[in-house]
């Protein structure tokens, strides 16, 4: 069943594009993403939405997901008890294209 992740990012002041780099060039093309994008929902937010084939193929990633959060860490902001990212996951349940 597809499967769908949401992860929410607050960017430090300044480093918008350094963050916007870290997934460029393939960076962020993990085994398994069927799709994903970057959507800017505020000044200095983002959120990465990535469509997978199913949870085994997101399970797979974390590993390669946790890399790259890693090489950009640095660059975002605290949300709140330690995190940096805001993340959920889950299959999808209705097509709002059908």
């Amino acid at each position: 069943m597809t499967t769908f992740n949401v992860v929410r990012f607050r960017v430090k002041e300044g480093r918008d594009e350094e963050f916007l780099a870290a997934h460029s060039d393939g960076k962020a093309k993990w085994p398994g993403l069927v799709a994903g994008h970057i959507i800017k929902t505020a000044e200095r937010s983002y959120c990465l939405i990535g469509e997978w084939a199913d949870g085994d193929a997101i399970k797979a990633a974390r590993p390669q997901m946790i890399a790259t959060l890693n090489s950009f860490r640095d660059t975002l902001d605290d949300l709140g008890g330690g995190n940096v990212t805001d993340a959920v996951s889950g299959e999808a349940v209705v097509d709002l294209t059908a």
